[in-house]
């Protein structure tokens, strides 16, 4: 999630049901759709802010209904006349058109994996009962609905083989409906479990059930809006409605607590993963399912540090941490003797980012990142080095999951001229082995990615890979995509894209910055930019910006950016601060009401990255930056095309709609601003393959409209 109130504003809120309809803005014979406006004025700290596009906050009003269907039926018209349209449609399909497969999951003797012909919607999962062996549908998503948009959201299979617990989401919702599965037969038990969400589902070992997390139903009309508060565990046995499931665990004293239950390898404890938003920091707690009855042991009860919880070896929990780490490290907590003076460390910090750690194979995989490119070193239960998995080059190596017990693990390896590789890893022989290649009709041989370090406003030092043809002169004319996401500890690495592939085709540059606020250095990097400091995001992304016209890859009449969630503000910030850099813009879902954010859906759990505006001094530096606090009229602002789906209830798509009515009012030369709203459409997950399709036909022909790529 955006990774995923903490309460309501308690500032005088003075509403008013008067309303205006001011005249339809006009920017270079452009007629935008009216957008009334209402007198609503809410008061933090003192300061009166007013919000006269309140009432697109109502989804399913018909003031609004109708304002998006005025606001898609202008921008259908406007994408529909770009001569390049046709052809980008066409190479897209094409590009799309590859059979790809997910990793494969071995459990209860048996392999799953997923697959996708090329142009299916959906993936779909099918079963072996060895690598080599005939694979058979297990469940077809594509059969769920007629449009694509129902998703499999989440799957987990007994361990003995016999139950497949699936998820399922429908036109993007976080929302998911989970069900069992008979595996020998493929047909569905009677379970349902409703009102799951940030969840997946961890069977106890004799497979008789498994855990989950849900919330209580939501109140009220808009189920879509309602804030995600008092989380609970529970165990559902298979074969019973969910009305007789049991309460495992829950604190109605901590309502923004969140828990992510899991098993461990051994069937002994259930593990909790206590969250608290999206605050990179985590409580653990365990619950012994040998001892009826047990209680549940708040092994980590403070929030101190991350705490990932990598596997036990009896009773020797070994965690992922940044505790005195910054990069992180791997420690080891004999639960039999909790004290912190009993702690041990397995594997040091380096001058690497440690990012993820699986105990498989009787040994340690360790994924790094340097410079945001993977490295995969192995190391033995002493924490002793057993030397590197060796990768194919610069890209993103992920995966590896599997069990203690394991001799084999798969990985995947991309990078941004190749499709996903999947290799199958044999700890026996320490060989890697090619298991699934795609062919695809893109000749990345044709095309070199660079890394290059840039330097920020305050003297940072910050990477960008930089992909494009070989050959590509540094005239100041290329049209170049500028893409970055600088938030919530998450790094961008090197990963193939269709929509990528297809713009480097057309002559394009795509250059990725790793700024501030992301994972790619660990803690230090993520926290250099949150809060107060979250302008320095900001700062790295224009910097970026400048140095590409600077040293000639484009320039100002050809370069675009995007971003999408986190990337969708921080694009949305950064073209209203410097307008004059860009040609064009794509904020895709993104959060860009910052004084309302956390008063919708799972919003409250980013104030560990955002601050919160009941904080006088966040307050202050949330309204410097807010989108739609900072449009000012009379502005060139470039071509900018604003998108979300109206079921987004990750990011709640009034924060497009209202940002999209106050550019548009504010509009003088420059433009168009437009809006794409995706009916039946929400924060990205599950989007459908011909979604996507449309989708992307519209973004790639409006960038290259206004950046000059192919006609």
């Amino acid at each position: 999630m955006l990774r995923l109130s903490l309460y309501a504003i308690s500032s005088a809120v003075l509403a008013s049901c008067a309303t205006s309809t001011a005249p339809a803005p006009e920017a270079q014979g452009w007629t935008y759709p009216a957008s009334k406006t209402v007198t609503q004025v809410d008061t933090y700290h003192g300061v009166e802010i007013q919000d006269p596009y309140r009432w697109l906050e109502e989804l399913d009003a018909p003031d609004t209904r109708a304002w998006i269907e005025a606001q898609n039926q202008l921008s259908g018209e406007y994408l529909a006349k770009i001569p390049a349209r046709d052809a980008i449609r066409a190479r897209l399909t094409e590009l799309w058109n590859y059979e790809r497969y997910g990793l494969p999951n071995k459990e209860g003797g048996k392999y799953f994996i997923t697959r996708n012909d090329g142009l299916q919607n959906q993936s779909v999962l099918y079963v072996m009962d060895r690598l080599d062996g005939e694979a058979r549908v297990l469940l077809d998503p594509n059969t769920l609905s007629s449009d694509g948009t129902v998703a499999l959201s989440g799957t987990a299979v007994s361990p003995d083989g016999k139950y497949l617990a699936y998820g399922t989401s429908s036109g993007g919702s976080d929302w998911q409906e989970w069900r069992v599965r008979d595996i020998a037969t493929g047909q569905d038990l009677p379970d349902k479990l409703s009102w799951v969400k940030f969840s997946g589902a961890a069977w106890n070992k004799d497979g008789s059930g498994f855990y989950y997390s849900r919330y209580d139903e939501p109140t009220g009309e808009n189920k879509l809006k309602a804030l995600n508060e008092n989380q609970q565990v529970w165990f559902h046995r298979v074969g019973t409605a969910q009305s007789e499931d049991v309460l495992v665990y829950r604190r109605p004293d901590q309502p923004k607590w969140g828990f992510g239950a899991d098993v461990s390898d051994d069937g002994r404890y259930l593990t909790l993963n206590v969250w608290q938003g999206t605050d990179e920091r985590n409580r653990f707690f365990y619950k012994d399912l040998s001892t009826p009855d047990a209680p549940v042991v708040e092994l980590i009860a403070e929030l101190e540090a991350a705490f990932n919880f990598v596997g036990n070896d009896g009773t020797r929990f070994y965690f992922h941490t940044n505790l005195q780490a910054p990069r992180y490290r791997l420690i080891a907590i004999d639960i039999a003797r909790p004290e912190r003076a009993n702690w041990q460390e397995v594997i040091a910090e380096s001058d690497a980012t440690l990012q993820q750690v699986e105990w498989v194979g009787g040994q340690f995989v360790a994924e790094y990142l340097r410079d945001a490119r993977s490295e995969v070193r192995r190391f033995g239960r002493d924490g002793k080095t057993l030397g590197d998995i060796a990768l194919p080059g610069l890209g993103t190596a992920s995966g590896f999951s599997g069990k203690p017990e394991d001799q084999e693990t798969f990985y995947s390896f991309t990078s941004f001229t190749v499709p996903t590789d999947i290799y199958r890893y044999d700890f026996s022989t320490g060989q890697s082995t090619l298991f699934r290649r795609p062919t695809v009709a893109f000749d990345g041989s044709q095309y070199e990615t660079t890394q290059v370090f840039y330097t920020s406003a305050d003297g940072t030092r910050v990477p960008m890979f930089i992909t494009a043809r070989k050959g590509t002169p540094r005239d100041a004319s290329q049209p170049t995509l500028l893409y970055a996401y600088g938030g919530f500890n998450i790094p961008v690495t090197p990963s193939y894209s269709v929509p990528v592939a297809t713009w480097l085709d057309r002559g394009g540059i795509y250059a990725v910055a790793n700024i501030r606020g992301g994972g790619e250095y660990g803690q230090a990097w993520h926290q250099a930019a949150v809060k107060t400091q979250r302008q320095k995001a900001f700062d790295d992304f224009i910097a970026a910006a400048e140095f590409l016209i600077a040293e000639r890859y484009t320039s100002a009449e050809h370069l675009a950016i995007h971003g999408r969630s986190n990337g969708g503000l921080l694009t949305a910030a950064v073209l209203l601060q410097r307008p004059e850099l860009y040609a064009a813009a794509v904020p895709g879902v993104g959060v860009l009401d910052m004084l309302r954010f956390n008063r919708f859906t799972i919003g409250w759990a980013w104030e560990s990255d955002y601050g919160s505006p009941q904080n006088p001094a966040e307050f202050q530096a949330l309204r410097a930056y807010s989108p739609l606090h900072n449009v000012k009229p009379g502005v060139e602002y470039p071509a900018t095309l604003i998108t979300t789906g109206d079921h987004d209830d990750r990011v709640y798509p009034a924060h497009s709609f209202k940002f999209t009515a106050a550019l548009q009012a504010a509009a003088a030369t420059g433009g168009p601003i437009l809006t794409r709203i995706e009916t039946r459409g929400g924060h990205g997950a599950g989007k459908p393959t011909s979604m996507q399709i449309d989708e992307w036909t519209d973004v790639l022909s409006f960038l290259g409209k206004h950046t000059g790529t192919a006609p």
